[in-house]
């Protein structure tokens, strides 16, 4: 008889906490730190997504429509820049504590 594997929630991820910090980072004015940690993580579409806010932020209009083209299936573009910062940390806490998929592949 198969024993269903036990609902356990996902620990932090040391991307995820870079992410975070990233955001972190960004809203307390720190553009620079916050860019040095996107660029290690370019590829994942949440660190696309800070990038092409931080562009935003930066005036940089051209580079910031770049890099949400290539987030494109997580970025939800807010009124200003630090209100999508504060969905994106919401974002990114909210995949640390989800439950985890069982032995099927399914979530409970």
């Amino acid at each position: 008889m198969d024993r269903p594997t036990p609902r356990r929630f996902h620990a932090t991820t040391d991307v995820e906490s870079e992410l975070l910090d990233a955001v972190r980072r960004a809203r307390e004015g720190d553009w620079h730190g916050a860019h040095e940690i996107v660029q290690r993580h370019e590829g994942d579409a949440r660190a696309d997504w800070i990038h092409a806010v931080l562009h935003r932020i930066e005036g940089d209009s051209g580079n910031a429509e770049y890099w949400y083209r290539r987030c494109a299936s997580v970025a939800s573009r807010a009124a200003s820049p630090q209100a999508e910062l504060a969905l994106i940390a919401e974002v990114l806490s909210a995949s640390t504590t989800r439950p985890a998929a069982d032995a099927r592949g399914t979530a409970p």
